[in-house]
């Protein structure tokens, strides 16, 4: 599904999402699909059907990182925060993850994928700033089961 068939629309969007079990977000921009969360109210739908535990959410690259406290870090080399592709309302560059995890997600980290070295740099950057996070190299994923988080391979 593309969400910017639901921008302005989140009730429409919460029926379809309300009658998955599972929701599986590809990668791209950390930033564009954050806007897409937010303008489509993906955001806290998703937040909320979580909370419920009335759906199950998986993902590939920035899919994963928008569960997170931040996109911090992953700016620049990585991914464009001021991008705004057509058809995106302008605003404030949307760092704030979702907060669904008390941690930050860094995707491919230490991995053979052309962004694995600015992952590095996202690392220094959270290390520094005293962020908590979590990162993960292609091949793992990140498991939360209620209070249980563990990484597999």
């Amino acid at each position: 599904m593309d969400l910017r068939d639901y921008f302005g629309r989140p009730s429409a969007l919460l029926a379809v999402l309300s009658s998955v079990d599972l929701i599986y977000v590809r990668g791209g921009s950390a930033f564009v699909l954050r806007r897409a969360y937010l303008h489509s109210g993906a955001d806290d739908i998703i937040r909320e059907l979580l909370a419920r535990d009335a759906v199950a959410y998986a993902g590939y690259s920035a899919g994963p990182a928008m569960l997170g406290s931040t996109l911090e870090g992953i700016e620049g080399d990585i991914d464009d925060p001021c991008l705004t592709p057509p058809g995106y309302p302008s605003g404030p560059v949307p760092y704030a993850g979702l907060g669904v995890l008390p941690y930050a997600i860094v995707p491919h980290y230490r991995s053979d994928h052309p962004e694995s070295p600015g992952m590095e740099q996202a690392v220094k950057y959270l290390i520094d700033n005293h962020v908590p996070f979590v990162a993960l190299r292609d091949g793992q994923a990140l498991v939360v089961d209620g209070a249980d988080t563990t990484v597999v391979e």
